[in-house]
């Protein structure tokens, strides 16, 4: 069972393996998702390519977008073969692409179906399955559903939910206004645990610093960071000290990315353009003296013919680290 202290969240086009394994170098504790990994892509794509990741990774979770049971269930034999420590069902994403799939947020109209997926999922693998999920959709009263959701998949089995502390708004809003304009809810998902304190409840939504993740542990079992630990991904150095206790050295942004470079080196090697990776590490001196210098001289030449990690090395000499 992964430990759920603080995990990252699954982000489309972020949460690839290459910003992964460079996660990895800035936390040893925290749990990492996928980005969301639809059913049709591992059941009819390259799945291998889908479901790769490095080793060093660990805890890492995959996260799924689905909702035929039968399809879920094959998938998650998958992930679990592919030596992930989680899985994880998409009933938050309001995107469209997701809606028209009939799966993600709208299923949380549909809890029976939601049900179904888990326990077919959960029966046919050993690792845990978790949902992650909003408060609420649309015109839902929330404070009277989401208990009912959740105890209806509790008393199926499942034990872990991730809960977005916002509704979505499938009519009338776009994927990125889902991310910030309804209002956030925290103490529903604090309610949440008061009402099922036997579940692992992980919250998720507007949280931008270490400190905050720390506040929020008092009322919850886990805290999951998105677009703040992607575009300032240094703020989750103090980490393994803040939440987990541990009295390791904290790394230095300079010596992040040296711990980066044999990995870039590598991906180059097996055909993996630099852009590829470069564009997980913009954020890595933000708001040191140089980072607007850094991130042009990485977004000017790590596209050209041949460029490798002198690139890199080559940007990161243009920043002052304090």
């Amino acid at each position: 069972m992964p430990d759920r202290t603080l995990s990252i969240a699954p982000m489309m086009d972020y949460t690839d393996r290459h910003e992964r394994y460079f996660l990895r170098l800035i936390s040893k504790r925290m749990l990492l998702y996928t980005e969301m990994v639809t059913c049709q892509a591992l059941v009819h794509g390259d799945a291998k390519r889908f479901l790769r990741f490095d080793e060093s990774e660990h805890p890492v979770a995959l996260q799924l977008g689905g909702s035929k049971p039968e399809d879920l269930a094959a998938c998650s034999q998958m992930a679990e073969q592919a030596g992930y420590d989680e899985v994880n069902l998409n009933v938050g994403c309001p995107s469209d692409r997701v809606k028209s799939g009939k799966f993600g947020a709208c299923l949380m109209a549909k809890p029976q179906l939601v049900t179904d997926c888990f326990v077919a999922m959960q029966s046919n693998i050993s690792i845990p399955v978790s949902i992650k999920c909003r408060i609420g959709i649309d015109d839902q009263n929330e404070l009277l559903e989401l208990p009912l959701f959740i105890e209806a998949l509790a008393n199926a089995g499942c034990n872990t939910f991730i809960i977005h502390a916002r509704k979505a708004w499938l009519q009338g809003l776009s994927p990125k206004e889902n991310r910030d304009v309804p209002p956030l809810n925290y103490e529903l998902v604090y309610q949440i645990k008061k009402n099922f304190p036997q579940l692992n409840i992980t919250i998720n939504g507007g949280v931008n610093t270490l400190v905050e993740a720390a506040n929020h542990l008092k009322h919850v079992d886990g805290v999951m960071i998105g677009r703040e630990a992607y575009h300032n991904p240094y703020m989750l150095a103090e980490a393994d000290q803040l939440l987990y206790g541990e009295d390791n050295t904290i790394p230095t942004r300079q010596q992040i990315l040296t711990q980066f470079l044999p990995y870039i080196d590598q991906q180059l090697k097996e055909g993996i353009k630099l852009t590829q990776i470069s564009r997980h590490i913009l954020g890595l001196f933000q708001g040191l003296p140089g980072a607007r210098l850094y991130r042009r001289y990485i977004s000017e030449n790590a596209n050209k013919p041949n460029a490798d990690s002198q690139v890199i090395k080559d940007a990161a000499k243009l920043v002052q680290e304090k």
